[in-house]
């Protein structure tokens, strides 16, 4: 056997390898473990940046589903744990089974908020949670098949498509803070009260003030911020309820099924797997960007993998209270802005989110929030939704007028459910609840339109950059 070359003998011995210091650097970013005064304050950075999108799902259908604040509550700790799980998934995995192993933040997604919403509102009531769960395993099951095969499919959905979709959450979700901001209850007597509106606006400033003048930290948190100081504000006043706190429990893991057994409606399974095709097409989006932000570009397996584990995390997590999961765009930026890679960060970031989902009594705390608070956030959250699309569609050739007939015509469709909402009223059940959701509609158009004006017949399609099969 050869022995390693050692450097030239001196009077205290032979010298020590050269290759020392290269030795101690040769450990990638992605899975370097960092020292826990650097660790810690990391991990709390992508909690902080990805809180008020985790909650935001249970409380708007939680609160469209009349449901109590114990429910919520529920609601909100199953959405916690289940970000948490899904996000030690993608960051620690099981080698060539699940997880992309790079600092990805999986979560329940805003984009199935409108259809989910749409669910609820065509589905009888003590029926509408067990719809949308039962839609929700289909379209985690739906992920899980097509996953391996995604690759091939993404170039049916370039910046044109997933544009329009993310354009469409934004603005079909607006009526829902603006009807927070007077109340929340449209049948209570004070919905519309101007100290309903004047918590709202209260909220909004706060937030606007923040991110004016914050710095740092503070900036990225204004969302939370607000929140924070628009609740205290409301408690002298009595709009604030502490019921769900005093009987929340404060440690419980979620039931399963705890809001009934699924039930697989078809026009709701179909239309949170069109959404599920949106969101496969965000996350493969977020993995090839922060595979080149973290210098470990995202292959197809690396793809297949992170997938899996979205499909996984919607599929059982909808036993538990959970919806459809994907990437959250904002922790990508946390890892470009910050430049810490290390995906043990993120894991540390999902054990942290994995905590505070077992002890409910937090959820409550969420819950505590008034109404007209969420709705001057909400403005914002929902508003920013839109603004990320617009920024999609600045990449998608818009100089080009077929693609401008294309993106106008989507929008108008996904438009016409807020512009008109009985503008499908004499359509048969399963198409009101396909088309009576915007983002639905305006996906299903875009798709069609981007397929007849650049794939049947031509080969002018924008090309979508291949997965590397390595």
């Amino acid at each position: 056997m050869a022995q390693p070359a050692k450097g030239p003998a001196t009077a205290l011995g032979p010298t020590p390898p050269a290759h020392t210091e290269d030795a101690v650097t040769s450990v990638h970013p992605v899975d370097e473990k960092l020292h826990v005064t650097r660790l810690v304050p990391a991990a709390l950075q992508h909690i902080a940046a990805m809180y008020a999108g985790v909650v935001t799902p249970p409380l708007i259908i939680g609160q469209a589903c009349g449901l109590d604040i114990a429910a919520r509550t529920r609601l909100i700790a199953a959405s916690l744990l289940i970000a948490g799980v899904a996000t030690v998934l993608q960051t620690i995995g099981v080698k060539g089974l699940v997880g992309n192993r790079l600092p990805f933040v999986n979560a329940a997604s805003s984009a199935g908020i409108a259809p989910i919403l749409a669910i609820a509102e065509t589905t009888g009531k003590g029926h509408q949670l067990p719809a949308i769960y039962g839609a929700v395993m289909v379209a985690g099951a739906f992920c899980l098949a097509l996953g391996p095969f995604f690759g091939r499919l993404l170039r049916f959905f370039p910046p044109l498509v997933t544009g329009v979709v993310i354009t469409l959450i934004g603005v079909t979700l607006m009526p829902v803070p603006v009807s927070w901001a007077q109340g929340g209850d449209k049948a209570a007597a004070d919905f519309g009260a101007m100290r309903h509106l004047a918590l709202a606006g209260f909220t909004l400033a706060v937030i606007l003030l923040v991110q004016r003048f914050g710095r740092g930290f503070v900036k990225q948190v204004a969302l939370l911020f607000g929140l924070f100081v628009g609740t205290l504000a409301a408690i002298p006043f009595g709009m604030a309820d502490f019921s769900g706190l005093r009987s929340a429990p404060v440690a419980a893991l979620p039931t399963p099924f705890a809001f009934g057994a699924p039930e697989f409606q078809p026009a709701a399974v179909l239309s949170l797997c069109i959404v599920m095709l949106v969101l496969m097409t965000e996350s493969s989006a977020g993995m090839l960007a922060l595979g080149e932000i973290c210098d470990r570009p995202a292959d197809a397996r690396t793809i297949t993998r992170g997938l899996r584990t979205d499909g996984l995390a919607t599929l059982l997590g909808a036993a538990f209270g959970g919806f459809p999961t994907s990437a959250f765009a904002q922790n990508v930026g946390v890892v470009s802005l910050t430049r810490v890679r290390s995906r043990y960060v993120v894991a540390v970031a999902g054990a942290t989110l994995l905590v505070l989902g077992a002890f409910p009594v937090l959820g409550a705390v969420v819950s505590l929030v008034p109404m007209p608070v969420l709705g001057g956030a909400g403005i914002v959250l929902f508003g920013s939704i839109a603004v990320s699309g617009i920024r999609t569609l600045s990449e998608a050739g818009l100089d080009d007028s077929s693609n401008i007939i294309l993106v106008a015509v989507a929008l108008g469709a996904g438009i016409i459910p807020l512009a008109a909402p009985t503008f499908y009223a004499d359509f048969p059940a399963w198409a009101q609840t396909v088309l009576g959701s915007g983002i639905s509609a305006g996906a299903l158009v875009a798709v069609l339109l981007n397929l007849f004006f650049h794939h049947l017949g031509t080969r002018s399609g924008r090309p979508v950059p291949a997965l590397k099969s390595s």
